[in-house]
């Protein structure tokens, strides 16, 4: 889906200067920033949701377990 957005001189000139210097195009630069902006605002949105509902934290043991990250955790002195 074409979409057009307007940026301000410094950050244009900033993006240009990024894609020089690598051999990109911007559009892959674009679309990597808001790809991570919504991932950061979905999670917070089920943060905010749990919070809302009282729902009971889950400790981060089972967080890694159920993610499959204790070993890394362990490999970087948290554990």
């Amino acid at each position: 889906m074409p979409a057009s957005v307007r940026l301000g001189t410094r950050l244009e000139k900033r993006l240009e200067k990024l894609a020089r210097r690598t051999g990109r195009p911007k559009s892959v630069y674009i679309r990597r920033a808001i790809e991570e902006y919504l991932d950061e605002q979905e999670d917070y949105l089920v943060a905010l949701q749990r919070l809302e509902e009282n729902l009971p934290a889950v400790p981060l043991d089972e967080v890694l377990s159920r993610l499959n990250l204790r070993n890394r955790s362990k490999a970087r002195g948290r554990g």
